[in-house]
């Protein structure tokens, strides 16, 4: 800039600015050195500069250089105003500024940078304010020491050289209207006015109309810093006496000086010491803030250094840090503390006073005892049981002194005094973390901390003293134990489960003992089921020995005992197993060792579990008929189960021989001698003479006796009928009828053919098979599950009482899970138990020669006037049933009539109301229009109906057509004549009742079956066409079921879908559908949706 003003500073450029007049003088003002501060500003192309007038007044000016009119114009503050001699001297001071920096040699460019470290400051433009310190008497004293106050005000210099106070004031410091002053000195000393404001806290506020006091003692710690800016930038520090204030560039500390005092007490007193080991009593200055941040020395105080302060001077020394804590003591003198406290004084309030200020005793008279830092420590106390008391505590130690104090005191309990509550802290947020076990004995959050006292027991007292104790002791916990801990350790041996059956007289129930050991240990049931079912990981013994219990045996284990359990029929202490759960015997064998068995238990139940390894035994000699391999295994089966005198279930499916196979079995006990009483065969009636005819023909040596008629009609007792005979047949209705007379014989043996007429156990028939004596008895069905799982357990419960004892038990172990669905683990778990004593085979399994069976789904579209019929009845129907559904037991019978009514509607309108009589039948004019055709070919049928009011209509038209036929239903007398005219050939279609005919026939000589309405229960339906499709039969099975389109009919065929899966799944192993029980509610909906 200047070089650009050049040719502007010339004499005469000068001159004629502000006129020879002002020329002159000015240039003695500048040859003088009057001229200071000369500034460029460079935004507005000014020269700016202090003054220094006659008088020692200053004086502010302004010139800028005029282009246009090649000259200067200049602003004064003295009393002329502008281009007066104070211009002339400063734009004479700007030429020989310029001047000189443009002869001096140029520094390079580092030297520049960092020539401010080693030049001296410029001299601050503008008027310097200064910082005066008045020391008053006190008013209000905030601390020990010189009674005094130190009042702080700025001063400017005045005309005699003198620092004044007129002109300036805290008030005013940040509005300088002349623009005169030394700005940075203004900006510290605001800096400090605005510290102090901040940190006055005293009474009351101040009302006066000039300054408000500024006192030393009122400034917070912020006043160091503050003062430091301003001796930085050049503030004056100064006594109102005109005494240097100096502020010592180190911080001085607070110390504690204990000496001895009299013959035993102390005298304990606050110290404040500077650099170079000057010390004297905390009285001997006056210190500044609550807590003390600071000091000053006055001169002249007792117990302050000679020298350390100039006469009329001041001393201001920062402090290190003073805790409130001891602000009391600091500020309040010398403390004496009797004889009788030393002790005391020593071992409690010492060590919080040195951890609060450094604490010597100048004079050596007091030995000051070593203090430790505290230790947190831990006491176990173990007792019987696995059981330990954990009690943490700090222990603090000054010399001789050990105080034990309890963990977790609240911050505001003043009783243990001397408590390093932050050491505590520290020491607690570096213990090792607790073990995830453990975690419940530790205070979560931001410290976590151990909970003070804690109770363990069992696994956590053994993770607490192998795992953790010695973790705390590493990190300097001081663990202390208190009774004798067991051995803890662990074991990684396998665990070895061992199973007995001892005899003890009980019929079919044996004492079933297991136990299970670890390296040798027997382990309690009650501890590891318990724990089983807590899902706990681990299991620790009496002993101490533990163990990873998360292993499938023990869970395995558990299932069978609380299963075992869950079949005794009685509750009584220990375990029992019955012979007939020889199942249950297998599993808990396959876990371990057999440790015990009686005899009679290893040769009853053992050889029913090898049955199927055992080679299968020759044919009885009495038997006639040459037995297929699977029915000789079948054969083989009985035979163990007989010689144990165990029952079973034969369910082989339909047509595979289980009457051969039962014959078989009947011929052997009597080849043997075995037979001293009848074996008796309950069947369906129809059935009776079926048996009597097959024992003729296969077992011609036995003796049979067919019962036909109750005593009374017979007019002989029973027991005169059966004497002498081998094998007596009788029927459920018989046996029901003469319940007392039939128990009241002896009986070697008990089979129930087509056993699923017992299925309800609360049914009088049942309770009959149930009550008859006999060694053994066997349950023959094809269909041993037809609409739920208790149809199973009536069968079992007579001819295996002792396998599910309970109906109760079985239904809620059992039943109740598998019919939800949601169990597989407890359906097979059925599987397992019913398998040694229910033989079954399909025909797919053993009899592939046995020609396939094709079924078809033929639909019959009802004519108009059949339709219109059926669906006038269905509206009225549905609002009737839906509206009783919701409380079926109740109004079970007015549904099913419904139901049934419905049924028959889609058979032939005619079965509901005789003046239907002139509407054909659709489903009858479909069966006819096949039926011609299969007897067209030369082919012979079966044709099934649930009606026989149905049959009725059938028989009517092949009356008509003149087509010859046979007729069963339970009305025949003569069934046998009925059953010789079909096989002979004479009829080629039989027509038959679901109910009368649909089990125990041997109809191979048909190679069609007509089933004409579905039936609720599939299983019914496939022991019906099971008369033709069997043994024997040389041709395929063509099999029709015709179902109504649009009616019923058909969503009786959607729920028999949902119940044929019941075989599958629990008897076939390969099932996956649901398992269906009887007709609920929402079946019932479901026909009506």
């Amino acid at each position: 800039m200047f070089d650009e003003w050049r040719p502007a500073l010339t004499d005469s450029v000068l001159r004629r600015s502000v006129g020879n007049d002002a020329w002159n003088r000015g240039a003695a003002y500048a040859r003088e050195g009057r001229v200071a501060e000369v500034s460029v500003l460079r935004a507005t192309g000014q020269v700016k500069a202090v003054v220094s007038g006659s008088l020692g007044r200053i004086y502010q000016t302004v010139v800028e250089y005029d282009g246009g009119e090649s000259r200067w114009w200049g602003e004064c503050s003295c009393p002329v105003g502008f281009d007066c001699k104070h211009v002339a001297a400063t734009l004479l001071a700007a030429r020989q500024v310029h001047m000189a920096s443009s002869e001096a040699p140029g520094a390079p460019d580092w030297e520049r940078a960092v020539a401010d470290l080693v030049q001296a400051a410029p001299s601050p433009g503008g008027t310097p304010i200064g910082l005066q310190f008045d020391v008053e008497r006190a008013v209000n004293r905030r601390a020990a020491g010189p009674e005094v106050s130190v009042r702080l005000r700025p001063v400017v210099p005045g005309a005699k050289g003198r620092w004044i106070r007129t002109g300036v004031s805290w008030r005013s410091l940040p509005f300088d209207w002349s623009g005169h002053r030394n700005q940075a000195h203004a900006d510290a000393l605001t800096g400090l006015h605005r510290v102090h404001r901040a940190a006055d806290d005293g009474p009351g506020g101040y009302s006066g109309s000039g300054d408000a006091p500024v006192r030393l003692e009122e400034f917070g710690p912020e006043l160091w810093p503050a003062l430091r800016r301003a001796v930085d930038d050049g503030v004056t520090l100064l006594t109102s006496r005109g005494g240097t204030v100096a502020v010592t560039e180190q911080p001085g500390a607070v110390t504690v000086d204990v000496r001895q005092d009299g013959d035993a007490g102390l005298r304990v007193q606050a110290v404040v010491e500077l650099a170079d080991d000057v010390r004297m009593p905390a009285t001997a200055v006056r210190l500044l803030g609550s807590p003390p941040h600071g000091a000053a020395l006055i001169p002249g105080v007792d117990g302050l250094p000679d020298g350390l302060v100039a006469d009329g001077g001041l001393l201001l020394v920062p402090l290190q840090r003073v805790p409130r804590s001891v602000e009391r003591l600091v500020t309040g003198g010398p403390v004496r503390v009797p004889a009788a406290d030393r002790a005391r004084f020593l071992t409690v309030f010492y060590p919080a006073l040195r951890r609060a200020l450094p604490v010597r005793s100048s004079d050596h008279s007091v030995e000051l005892p070593e203090v430790l830092p505290p230790q947190v420590g831990l006491h176990v106390e173990h007792t019987a049981g696995h059981r330990a008391r954990l009690t943490w505590w700090v222990l603090y130690r000054s010399g001789d002194d050990v105080r034990r104090l309890p963990l977790g005191r609240d911050r505001g309990d003043t009783s243990d005094v001397g408590r390093d509550l932050a050491e505590e802290d520290r020491l607690l947020r570096a213990l090792p973390a607790p073990p995830a076990r453990l975690a419940r004995y530790w205070y979560a959050g931001p410290q976590p901390r151990p909970v003070p006292v804690a109770e363990l027991s069992g696994m956590d007292a053994a993770v607490l003293t192998t795992e953790f104790l010695p973790r705390l002791a590493d990190a300097g916990v001081l663990v202390e134990v208190t009774g004798e801990p067991p051995d803890y350790r662990r074991s990684e041996a396998a665990p070895v489960v061992a199973v007995s059956a001892t005899d003890v007289g009980d019929g079919d129930w044996f004492d079933l003992g297991v136990t299970v050991t670890v390296d040798g240990e027997d382990i309690p049931f009650p501890l590891l089921f318990a724990a089983l079912a807590a899902g706990d990981e681990h299991l620790l013994l009496p002993s101490g020995t533990w163990f990873d219990v998360r292993r499938p045996e023990f869970d395995r284990l558990r299932k069978l005992i609380d299963e075992a359990r869950a079949l005794q029929d009685a509750d009584r202490p220990g375990l029992r197993i019955s012979r007939y759960q020889a199942g249950l015997w297998d599993e808990l064998v396959e876990l371990g060792v057999v440790a015990e068995q009686s005899e009679r238990w290893a040769r009853d139940v053992r050889t029913l579990l090898d049955v199927d390894d055992a080679a299968p035994p020759p044919a009885p000699a009495g038997l006639a008929a040459q037995l297929r391999p699977y029915q000789l295994q079948g054969y083989q089966w009985l035979s163990v189960l007989w010689d144990a005198g165990l029952g079973g279930v034969l369910a082989d499916d339909m047509g595979l021989g289980k009457t051969l196979q039962t014959l078989a079995l009947v011929c052997r006990a009597q080849e043997a001698g075995e037979l001293t009483a009848p074996v008796l065969v309950v069947a369906p009636t129809s059935v009776v003479s079926n048996w009597a005819r097959e024992a003729e023909r296969f077992a011609p040596g036995l003796v049979v006796r067919t019962i036909e008629a109750t005593g009374r009609k017979r007019g002989t007792s029973l027991a005169e009928v059966v004497e002498g005979a081998d094998l007596v047949v009788t029927s459920y209705t018989l046996l029901r009828l003469g319940d007392q007379d039939y128990g009241a014989l002896r009986w070697t043996g008990l089979v129930l053919d087509e056993a699923q007429f017992v299925k309800n156990h609360q049914a009088k028939t049942y309770a009959a098979a149930r009550r008859l004596p006999a060694r053994f008895k066997l349950a023959i069905t094809g269909t041993p599950v037809e609409n739920d799982l208790m149809d199973l357990w009536s069968m079992l419960s007579i001819v295996a009482p002792g396998l599910f004892p309970s109906p109760q038990r079985f239904t809620e172990h059992y039943r109740t899970p598998i019919e939800r669905g949601n169990d597989a683990e407890v359906l097979t778990a059925l599987r397992r138990r019913i398998r040694p004593l229910m033989r079954r085979r399909t025909k797919e399994q053993v009899a592939a020669e046995l020609p396939p069976k094709q079924e078809q789904v033929l639909e019959v579209v009802l004519n108009p006037k059949h339709r219109k019929v059926y669906d006038t009845h269905l509206q009225q129907e549905r609002r009737k049933v839906l509206g009783l559904v919701d409380d079926l037991q109740h109004n079970r019978f007015t549904i099913f009539r419904s139901l049934t009514l419905l049924r028959q509607l889609a058979l032939d309108p005619a079965l509901v109301d005789g003046d239907y009589a002139g509407i054909r039948s659709s489903k009858a004019d479909a069966f006819l229009e096949h039926l011609h055709e299969v007897v067209a070919e030369g082919h012979r049928a079966l044709v099934f109906s649930s009606f026989t009011g149905f049959l009725g209509t059938v028989r009517g038209r092949l009356d008509a057509e003149g087509l010859p036929y046979a007729y069963l239903d339970g009305g025949t007398r003569d069934r046998s004549g009925a059953i010789d005219r079909f096989r002979s050939g004479s009829a080629p279609v039989f027509l038959i009742s679901l109910k009368a005919g649909g089990f125990g026939l041997n109809l191979t000589e048909a190679d069609y079956v007509f089933v004409l309405d579905p039936w609720w229960n599939p299983a019914a339906e496939a022991q019906a066409v099971d008369r033709a499709h069997r043994i024997g039969q040389a041709k395929t099975v063509m099999v029709y079921r015709l179902v109504a389109a649009d009616t019923i009919e058909q969503k009786v065929v959607a729920l028999q879908e949902r119940k044929r899966d019941l075989f599958s799944r629990v008897l076939d192993d390969d099932g996956e559908g649901g398992l269906a029980g009887p007709l609920t509610a929402d079946d019932i909906r479901g026909l009506f949706a």
